[in-house]
């Protein structure tokens, strides 16, 4: 099985932000994508490049261009959204951000019409219609397919960090979880969703690859979930392991931080210096430890098993990476992730909001439509 790396720019960046469509009275999920798809074709009558069908008629997702900044990317974004806005609105529908809607029943959803996702539910059945889920994936351009496992070992490492940033996702079917990313959880019930193997040569890659085509657990390469993994057409390493995050300028400081870190690990190797890496167990424990309590996680740091909670550790992360982050013209937007630890991460607002209205989680759905529209955690 031969897997070609096509050739991408370096540490270019493209972000795509899944968004829930919701019924402006009750709050509740509405299956509205397709006449918003149809609303947004391009003026020939194309589909939009950057609005996209998902597994669920609830959901549309925003895609950027390829771009050199995260500034540009979240700029194609944010006109991708007022587009979808528009479509929306004379449908009463609202847009909402978070990992999964609080009260929405997975029974009520409906599958898009597409042979690949109807073939994913016929597979795997009560796991895979249970999917109302939503997330940010980034996307970074490497130049040589070398890069790509070692750049992926070692972002694996950082999972904890994204995750407790990210995790929105408290409340599942009306139920207060305990967990700060329910999604997470969730998520990895799919047969090739999760973590991925830590492979170390490209080959072993391509040998995974074609024993999944072989045995039928996938037609095509995109089908391999994995909370980090190889785009291979696009030429990058795509992280998928966040939580939808309510704003915009949240979405920014997330993909600023995982462009960083790429950025980052291509400049060691070139330099011929070893990444970090940590044994599978211990990335493992830190996924579901970041899951679990989102930003009081205590988390793994290293092969030594030292820890450190994880608010404690992405101050020294982020003094780090200044330099890179002032390279790639990112400074305002790594920057902000102070700002998002102190105001609090989207499962722990959420929570706030239930608690102050009696554990109303239409309210919650309220604020998070408020914070999208706004652009600011509160949506004051």
């Amino acid at each position: 099985m031969r897997l070609p790396f096509a050739d991408s720019p370096r540490s270019t960046v493209g972000i795509e932000w899944e968004l829930a469509l919701v019924d402006r009275d009750s709050g509740d999920l509405r299956q509205v994508a397709q006449t918003i798809l149809e609303a947004v074709r391009t003026p020939d009558g194309r589909p939009h490049p950057g609005i996209l069908q998902e597994f669920l008629l609830n959901t549309v997702e925003a895609a950027s261009e390829p771009s050199r900044t995260v500034r540009q990317a979240v700029a194609d974004i944010a006109r991708r959204v007022e587009l979808i806005r528009a479509a929306a609105d004379p449908l009463r529908v609202d847009l909402m951000a978070a990992g999964t809607h609080p009260f929405a029943r997975w029974e009520g959803q409906r599958v898009t019409n597409k042979e690949r996702y109807l073939r994913l539910v016929d597979r795997t059945q009560w796991w895979g219609r249970q999917m109302v889920i939503y997330g940010v994936h980034t996307h970074v351009g490497v130049e040589d397919r070398r890069k790509v496992l070692p750049i992926m070992r070692a972002l694996a490492c950082y999972v904890p960090h994204l995750q407790a940033l990210s995790a929105s996702s408290p409340y599942w079917g009306g139920a207060a979880t305990g967990y700060a990313s329910n999604r997470a959880l969730l998520f990895q019930q799919l047969p090739t969703a999760g973590l991925p193997f830590q492979f170390d040569q490209w080959s072993e890659l391509e040998g995974y690859v074609g024993d999944m085509l072989h045995t039928g657990v996938i037609d095509v390469f995109n089908e391999i979930r994995w909370d980090i993994r190889p785009a291979p057409r696009f030429g990058t390493v795509e992280v998928r392991v966040c939580d939808s995050l309510p704003t915009l300028g949240e979405v920014a400081a997330v993909s600023a931080l995982v462009q960083c870190l790429v950025e980052e690990f291509s400049g060691l190797l070139d330099e011929g210096r070893e990444l970090p890496t940590m044994p599978t167990w211990f990335v493992q424990e830190n996924k579901w430890r970041s899951a679990r309590y989102g930003l009081d996680a205590i988390i793994i740091l290293n092969r030594a098993g030292d820890e450190q909670l994880v608010t404690e550790h992405l101050p020294e992360v982020l003094a780090r990476l200044e330099p890179v982050a002032a390279r790639l013209d990112c400074l305002d937007e790594l920057g902000r992730i102070p700002a998002l630890v102190a105001v609090g991460a989207s499962y722990q607002r959420q929570r706030a909001v239930a608690e102050r209205h009696g554990g109303d989680l239409g309210a919650v759905v309220a604020s998070l439509v408020r914070e999208l529209a706004a652009d600011r955690p509160g949506g004051g």
